[in-house]
């Protein structure tokens, strides 16, 4: 069938004088295709595992209210527009229509494959992972002009991610990544009996070192990002309603490892790295950004000393207690090594009073300087909080935070791919966004991802010149 070109979003995109570069577009693969490479790479029996049905619909009504079973997504990929969905997994037919989509370059992430990172069986995980990788190379291949499919890299351990790393990018070519960005692991007993599960952020506090991960990163020059959600956490637990466990999910995600990242030292370690936090939005970072500086100029090393117990005079407390005691406090006046040792407990290790001593800052500026950089945000078109990343007015020092254009194509939040960039464009209509931070946003940032850990990333592809000229001009 003939496609058509002319579009509000293609109009817009016509207006710009600058390319509209989508970070965080999705492909839906072709299963059977998939499945068979999957077979190659992990047998018949890894074919059955991966294509059973999610459980919790395996199960009845009062079965899942008694096991508390989480209800996981639904329907998640548009049908009406049959169009869109055959863009999604055919790339020379997105290709075709990048134009209509208003849209120069995207890089795009699985949706079948969202999920094989997180796999607890890890001979299942491994061999899915590596077929999802294969599949992309093989499939988008002929299309790296126009788009660049993601590498999923397992992080269950680090030489499980090396060894993904290494035959994703190093044998495949694959040149952007979707890492897990979180490990679910058990919590044992002492006899070894499971008793529920913790949430290991990799960067803090984790079961294992993952620097030797960045460092593989940062010499394959690719930027890790993350694409995993909160579903199942904290409140995000309804037995029915995918809603309720969907809303705010992949940015409680993205905000455990984003402070894992900064309080674990890691962008202090690896200042080179740029770090992608996808489809969670900006306005949960503007918050975190904005909490970072608050407790840092209250709870920094020299800060502590406001509250550490040396410094209390109990002379002049136990004389105020005297003359000023409530009658149901007078009893107790004398009683006052209870209330400090109530208040004050021991903390026994003094060497570890400063929680910011990792991440390396000795001001908000360095605070500031230390996360802005290393941390990008994939923002969908119709959040209209994308606009507080630009907002000099309120971050701190007058930051502006990484947003970068992400359309989300492929999957619900899409019911029409033609209306992606002109949802985003009302933020400038709005007067909520200059054309400038709009140019940010679609273009600049989603550039610099890329290219501030590979200079040759968009080489050889339809933005390569005005990536080079924009480069040249900085």
């Amino acid at each position: 069938m003939p496609t058509v070109t002319t579009s509000h979003s293609a109009s817009i995109h016509e207006r710009l004088g600058h390319p509209v570069i989508d970070a965080d577009g999705h492909d839906v693969e072709y299963v059977p295709a998939l499945l068979e490479l999957l077979r190659e790479e992990g047998g018949a029996k890894a074919v059955e595992k991966f294509s059973k049905v999610p459980g919790w619909y395996r199960h009845t009504p009062e079965e899942r209210l008694t096991n508390r079973m989480v209800r996981p997504p639904w329907w998640a990929l548009p049908t009406r527009h049959t169009v869109d969905h055959a863009t999604s997994v055919l790339p020379r037919l997105l290709e075709e229509r990048m134009g209509e989509l208003g849209l120069d370059f995207t890089v795009l992430y699985p949706s079948v494959g969202l999920a094989v990172t997180h796999l607890e069986d890890p001979e299942l995980r491994q061999a899915a992972c590596r077929a999802v990788n294969r599949y992309h190379a093989e499939v988008f291949g002929a299309h790296s002009g126009t788009m660049a499919p993601a590498a999923a890299i397992p992080m269950h351990t680090p030489e499980e991610a090396l060894a993904e790393l290494d035959h994703a990018v190093g044998e495949l070519g694959l040149k952007a990544l979707m890492m897990a960005g979180h490990v679910r692991r058990p919590l044992l007993d002492s006899d070894g009996t499971r008793r529920g599960t913790w949430i290991d952020p990799l960067a803090l506090d984790s079961a294992y070192d993952y620097d030797p991960v960045w460092a593989r990163c940062e010499a394959l020059r690719v930027a890790p990002a993350f694409h995993s959600g909160g579903m199942g956490w904290g409140s995000r637990v309804s037995v029915t309603n995918y809603m309720y466990n969907h809303i705010g999910h992949f940015a409680a995600a993205s905000e455990a490892l984003c402070k894992a990242l900064f309080f674990g030292g890691v962008t202090r370690r690896f200042p080179k790295l740029r770090f992608m936090f996808l489809e969670a939005g900006v306005g949960w970072a503007t918050m975190l950004l904005s909490d970072l500086a608050g407790h840092w100029e209250k709870r920094n090393g020299e800060a502590m000393a406001n509250y550490d117990p040396q410094y209390l005079d109990e002379e002049m407390l136990a004389d105020l207690l005297e003359r000023y005691a409530s009658p149901l406090q007078q009893p107790y006046v004398g009683e006052l090594d209870r209330h400090i040792n109530q208040l004050w407990p021991d903390v026994q290790d003094r060497s570890r009073l400063d929680d910011f001593a990792a991440a390396g800052v000795g001001s908000v500026q360095e605070l500031v300087d230390r996360f802005v950089p290393s941390f990008f945000f994939g923002c969908e078109a119709d959040d209209a909080t994308n606009a507080w990343a630009f907002d000099t007015r309120v971050n701190p020092t007058g930051a502006r935070l990484n947003a970068v254009f992400s359309s989300d194509i492929g999957h619900w939040d899409v019911p029409d791919m033609r209306e992606v960039l002109e949802e985003a464009y009302e933020l400038v209509e709005h007067g909520l966004l200059s054309d400038g931070d709009f140019r940010r946003f679609v273009f600049t940032n989603p550039m610099r991802l890329m290219t501030d850990v590979n200079p040759d990333f968009f080489t050889g592809t339809a933005v390569e010149h005005a990536v080079a000229a924009e480069l040249a001009a900085q």
